[in-house]
């Protein structure tokens, strides 16, 4: 490098790293990028595709193992302080069990620390001491049952639920639809509300509909985001109850 081009340059903070596996779908990497602080970056990897409608045999299929070892090895490289499943109904349609499958197949692959959506979701609610929770979903209604026994497996009563009923293009949901499909779901009785699915945008909805509901909004993105970053030891980016709790834990924490 020419002298003049090196006079008062310093190197580049060290950055740390999370692995993101999602579905090969997955639309919205700007919105995982808005929770990421600017020392942390993200290196994204796709399941394999297939052309199966967003059903329950979809959302089985993109938990299989052999993909997501796969997939938890092509992100390693760049060494990640953590690896996450970013699929929501990936992570939720086999219940408790195949949660834990998926973060041991994660770990099994080289994963220094593995989490999921669907697990992220129930740290979360733990840490706002939610047991009483609304659902709104795209899903068509056998996979938002799913996520309702899963919730059920980990304590946590689903008192009211909404879904969209959309078999694919999950990713085109506009703002306005996830507000109307928010406010049919929500009920007096919920302590909190969550909107299911990593392929939907809420990132600049949660500190409003908190506001409108008077009640924690917790999103697929949003847990996500917060669980690999709080297993990192460091705060996500953003608005809402759950990162203003400021609940924080030693690395690797789940």
């Amino acid at each position: 490098m020419p002298t003049e081009l090196s006079v008062g340059l310093t190197e580049p903070d060290h950055q740390q790293g999370i692995g993101v596996v999602a579905p090969f779908d997955f639309a919205l990497d700007r919105e995982l990028w808005r929770w990421a602080p600017e020392d942390v970056s993200l290196y994204l990897t796709r399941l394999p595709f297939f052309t199966t409608p967003v059903t329950v045999e979809m959302a089985v299929a993109c938990g299989d193992r052999r993909a997501v070892r796969r997939a938890t090895r092509d992100v390693l490289t760049p060494e990640p302080g953590v690896v996450i499943y970013a699929c929501t109904s990936g992570s939720f349609v086999e219940g408790a069990a195949g949660e834990e499958v998926l973060r041991r197949t994660m770990e099994d692959a080289g994963a220094p620390v593995a989490r999921t959506t669907s697990g992220a979701l129930i740290a979360a609610l733990k840490v706002l001491g939610v047991s009483r929770l609304a659902i709104a979903t795209p899903y068509v209604e056998p996979v938002t049952r799913r996520l309702v026994a899963y919730l059920a497996e980990h304590g946590v009563s689903t008192v009211s639920s909404e879904g969209l009923g959309l078999l694919g293009n999950i990713w085109r949901v506009t703002y306005s639809q996830v507000v109307e499909i928010v406010r049919a779901a929500d009920n007096p009785a919920a302590e909190a509300l969550f909107i299911s699915c990593t392929n939907l945008p809420t990132y600049d909805l949660i500190e409003p509909l908190e506001q409108a509901l008077g009640k924690p909004v917790l999103t697929a993105n949003q847990v996500t985001m917060w669980a690999a970053l709080r297993a990192m030891g460091r705060d996500a980016v953003g608005g809402g109850s759950l990162l203003a709790s400021h609940d924080h834990l030693t690395p690797g924490a789940a």
